[in-house]
């Protein structure tokens, strides 16, 4: 039977308003007419919108106070400029006298130093010289340098301390006064060096053991070992600047250079006196020294003391027990010596190895010395100009013209600059192998490049030439030496005397030679550069056009 909806009672139907009261709020709102909903969209739009406008607010805020400190900005620094131009005209007005306090420009100062850097003292003097503000006195000196009189790396360091007091804020430090004294030693400028140590007190810098033992070392590398010992005395009498081991291994060293083996024992025996016990450094200088020389029981006693006095040797006194005895031929004592400083646990280094490919070298082993190059490549050790020097003489005493300049190009390739000892080689092997065109070589080489020669450098040239029979360019050798402010020595007149008279040749210029030889006469330019003359007929062939003309 169908029957209609039933009624809900009364009491049911009332309270269906509280029902929608109590539904969740997502429900409540999705049951909001479509009018509540464009409200609250246009709110949400008002607010946004509000926020949006003041960011864009604070941004400009921001911008426009980023552009008042920059207009700020600017004007303090066109200010800053004006200034500095005024400041720049006014002192360019006034001469430059001793009122005057003007620093070095910074592109003075910049190229100052990467002279400086690459050991280019000429370059800087030239530099300095360009200073306005560099006192007369100075720039004269550096003409001098320049000229070959002086030498420029004490120059370069007075010059800069001479500025460097002429500032402001220039304060006297003992501790800059210790390292030109220092500089000046190895310069061999004592003198100079007691005038600056003489400052150093009127300054009011009170002189302590270091000072004392830079002004000690001055002295002693010059060869002034008297002024070196009532040094050392005024130091024994000052309260804190008693001699110490330092100061008593600078003079053992001096000494030693100057083979004065007696002052060598009586320093040793004041340092007992004194209770001064030598360090690792002194022993290593008195085995250097002993090698050198040749006096091996002495080498051996002072090393068999250092391990008697708990001193423990290094890899210094390896090298230098390694070097006396592979320079003097003794091969197996120097390789027995080198095993058993290695039993000690001290590591070889670089210096160690081209010590071993030298003694090999100059021995004519040639299989240990290539057993050693391929030591150190195995083991990753990277030549050094010292490395490089070794074999490529190696080579060239062996004849073996082909791997020695193998050897010379792979140091190029290298980026690693020969130097004199390199060129000393090359004209060595080339003067015996008789190759006239590639001594011409290695001559073009030198006039391309910066290298500083030595004599050494120049007595290897004239005994190439001699043996080749190029006695004109031997005697040009004369010429080039002046170039490079050099002075030939005894080595060089006798070379050249010798190779004359083995071509059959005694005229003036031999006397003039043994002249410059015995002293009686300097290498005067007036007759050194007067035409070869009658010394090339003897080396002419006969029936040439030159011998006939008398040439």
């Amino acid at each position: 039977m169908a029957t209609g909806p039933v009624a809900a009672p009364s009491s049911m139907a009332v309270p269906s308003a509280r029902v929608h009261r109590t539904l969740p709020p997502a429900v409540s709102a999705a049951r909001e007419p479509p009018r509540a909903w464009a409200a609250a969209g246009a709110e949400e739009r008002a607010r946004r919108g509000k926020e949006a406008a003041e960011a864009d607010g604070e941004e400009a805020e921001r911008r426009r106070k980023e552009e008042v400190n920059r207009k700020i900005a600017s004007r303090k620094a066109l200010s800053i400029i004006l200034r500095r131009e005024a400041t720049k005209a006014v002192l360019d007005k006034r001469k430059p006298g001793r009122g005057t306090r003007r620093l070095l420009p910074r592109t003075v100062l910049e190229a100052l130093h990467d002279r400086v850097a690459a050991l280019r003292w000429d370059s800087a003097l030239k530099v300095l010289l360009q200073c306005s503000s560099l006192p007369l006195r100075l720039r004269r000196v550096s003409a001098l340098v320049l000229g070959g009189d002086l030498n420029p790396a004490a120059l370069v360091a007075a010059q800069v301390f001479e500025l460097m007091r002429d500032q402001v804020w220039y304060r006297p430090h003992v501790g800059i006064y210790i390292k030109l004294i220092t500089m000046l030693g190895r310069c061999r400028q004592p003198e100079k060096a007691h005038e600056l140590f003489q400052a150093m007190v009127d300054e009011g810098c009170a002189p302590n053991l270091e000072s004392y033992t830079a002004l000690v070392s001055a002295y002693s590398r010059s060869g002034c070992f008297r002024e070196a010992f009532d040094l050392l005395d005024r130091m024994k009498d000052s309260p804190g600047c008693r001699p110490d081991v330092q100061t008593y291994s600078i003079l053992i060293k001096s000494c030693l250079h100057a083979y004065d083996f007696e002052k060598v024992n009586s320093l040793l025996a004041d340092m007992a006196r004194a209770g001064i016990r030598p360090n690792t450094v002194t022993y290593n200088t008195l085995i250097d020294a002993y090698g050198k020389a040749g006096r091996f029981a002495e080498m051996e006693s002072t090393l068999l003391k250092m391990l008697s006095q708990n001193c423990k040797p290094d890899v210094w006194t390896m090298n230098s027990t390694l070097r006396a005895f592979g320079s003097s031929g003794q091969i197996e004592t120097m390789e027995s010596c080198y095993e058993k400083f290695q039993a000690s646990g001290i590591s070889p280094n670089i210096k160690t190895y081209n010590i071993l490919l030298d003694s090999y070298g100059k021995a004519k082993m040639y299989e240990k010395m290539g057993a050693v190059m391929e030591y150190m490549q195995k083991y990753h050790y990277s030549w050094t100009i010292v490395t490089y020097n070794v074999v490529i003489d190696a080579f060239g005493r062996a004849g073996d013209l082909e791997q020695m300049e193998y050897i010379f190009r792979l140091m190029k390739s290298e980026r690693i600059k020969p130097n004199c000892v390199t060129l000393c080689s090359l004209i060595r092997a080339y003067g015996r192998a008789e190759e006239v065109k590639k001594i011409k070589t290695v001559l073009r080489i030198v006039e391309n490049s910066d290298i500083t020669l030595d004599i050494v450098f120049f007595n290897c040239l004239v005994d190439a030439n001699g043996r080749v029979g190029c006695l004109a360019e031997m005697w040009d050798v004369l010429d080039l030496m002046k170039e490079h402010r050099c002075k030939p020595d005894k080595v060089t007149c006798t070379t050249m005397i010798k190779w004359f008279l083995i071509k059959g040749i005694d005229d003036h210029r031999v006397q003039y030679l043994r002249d410059l030889k015995d002293g009686r006469i300097t290498n005067d330019t007036s007759f050194a550069n007067q035409p070869y003359g009658s010394c090339i007929t003897h080396t002419l062939r006969p029936g040439s056009p030159e011998s006939e003309n008398g040439v």
